[in-house]
C-alpha cells in the first residue's frame, strides 16, 4: 500500500471545498461523501497493513524516498476537519486538527531524522516533489486552525498565534526544499521517469500557501503584533500566487516531453493524485485571493482551473477503477 493514498482524500476534499465556493452544491456534497468515504476505508487500511505488517511500514518510515508521503495523512485529516467545520461540525473538526497536528508533529521530527542521520552524498538526487508534502501538511495546519478558531473561545487568539507561527514555518521549509528541488532539476540529468505526477507538489505547495495566507487575512485578529504582519501576509501571497502560476505551464511541458515525445505510457498510478490535488487547491487560491484582492479576473481563472482539476479528478478515478476491477478479475 502507497503511504500517500491519502492524496485521494485530498483531491476529493479540496474540489469539494471548492465547489461549495463557487455554488456548485450537488457536486460538492457528493464530492464530500467521497472524501469521508475515502478517508475512513483509508485509515482502515492503513491501521490493518501497521498491525499486520509492521516490518512493511517500518521500512516505509525510514525511508527517504516514502518516508515524506505519510503527510497526506495530516493533510487529509486536515481537509475532512474543514468540511465538517464547513457542515456544522465544529467539535469533530477540532479533533481532526488535534489529530493532524500530533501526526504532524511526530512525521516531521522523524523525516528530518531520517533525512540527517540516513542521509548520503547524492541524497539530493532523490528530491521529488513528494518532499513538499511535508509544507502543505504544515499549511494545511493553518487553513483548519484558522476555520475552528472562532470555536474555541478564550483560547480563539492562542490559535491564531499557533497558526501564523506555522504558516511561516511552511515558509521557511518550502524555501529550503523548492531550493534542493529546483537544483535538482535544472542542473542534474533529468530523466523522464524523473517527471513523476508528484512534480506538481511543487506548484500546490505554493498554493496552499496562498489559502493558507488569505485565510489569515481574513480571520478575526485581536492581537496587535498578528495585526501588523497583514502588510507582509499580503506581499508574500502574491509571490506565492505568482510563483504557482510560472510552474504549471512548466508541469505542462515536463509531461508532454515524457509522455508524447519520449513514448513512455501513461497508466493509472497512485501518485496521479498528487497531481489532482496541486490543481484543486490552485483553483481554491485563485478564488480567495482574487475575493481578498477584489479582482475578478483571479476568479475567472478559479472557475477555469477549477473543471481542469474535476476533469482530471474524474480521469483518474477511472483509472483507479479499473485498476480495482484488473485486480479482482485477476483474483
Amino acid at each position: 500500500m502507497f503511504p500517500g493514498y491519502f492524496a485521494l482524500v485530498m483531491a476529493s476534499g479540496i474540489l469539494s471545498f471548492a465547489f461549495n465556493l463557487v455554488g456548485q452544491h450537488f457536486l460538492s456534497e457528493s464530492l464530500f461523501g467521497v472524501t469521508l468515504l475515502a478517508w475512513v476505508v483509508l485509515l482502515f487500511l492503513s491501521a490493518w497493513r501497521l498491525l499486520r505488517f509492521p516490518k512493511a511500514v517500518q521500512i516505509d518510515l525510514l525511508n527517504i524516498r516514502r518516508v515524506f508521503a505519510f503527510f497526506t495523512l495530516v493533510v487529509a485529516t486536515d481537509l475532512v476537519g474543514i468540511l465538517l467545520n464547513q457542515h456544522g461540525y465544529a467539535q469533530l473538526a477540532i479533533a481532526c486538527w488535534a489529530v493532524a497536528f500530533v501526526v504532524w508533529s511526530l512525521l516531521l521530527y522523524l523525516s528530518f531524522s531520517v533525512l540527517t542521520f540516513l542521509t548520503h552524498p547524492h541524497t539530493v538526487n532523490v528530491v521529488h516533489g513528494d518532499w513538499l508534502t511535508s509544507i502543505i501538511g504544515t499549511q494545511s495546519l493553518v487553513l483548519l486552525g484558522t476555520a475552528i478558531a472562532p470555536h474555541l473561545g478564550e483560547y480563539a487568539d492562542y490559535m491564531m498565534v499557533e497558526v501564523h507561527l506555522l504558516w511561516m514555518l511552511g515558509l521557511v521549509l518550502y524555501g529550503i526544499f523548492v531550493t534542493l528541488f529546483c537544483y535538482r532539476i535544472f542542473f542534474l540529468s533529468f530523466k523522464p521517469e524523473d517527471t513523476s505526477p508528484l512534480l506538481w507538489v511543487i506548484m500546490g505547495a505554493a498554493a496552499v500557501g496562498v489559502n493558507a495566507g488569505t485565510g489569515l487575512l481574513k480571520a478575526d485578529v485581536h492581537l496587535p503584533f498578528l495585526l501588523s504582519l497583514h502588510p507582509f501576509i499580503d506581499g508574500v501571497v502574491m509571490v506565492m500566487w505568482a510563483w504557482a502560476t510560472w510552474w504549471i505551464p512548466l508541469l505542462v511541458i515536463f509531461g508532454i516531453w515524457k509522455h508524447g515525445i519520449r513514448r513512455y505510457p501513461l497508466r493509472y498510478e497512485p501518485a496521479l493524485w498528487s497531481m489532482v490535488f496541486p490543481l484543486g487547491m490552485y483553483a481554491v487560491a485563485s478564488f480567495r485571493l482574487g475575493l481578498a484582492a477584489d479582482f475578478p479576473p483571479l476568479q475567472w481563472i478559479s472557475q477555469i482551473m477549477l473543471w481542469v482539476a474535476f476533469a482530471t479528478w474524474c480521469v483518474v478515478m477511472a483509472g483507479l477503477m479499473h485498476f480495482l476491477y484488473r485486480g479482482f478479475r485477476q483474483t
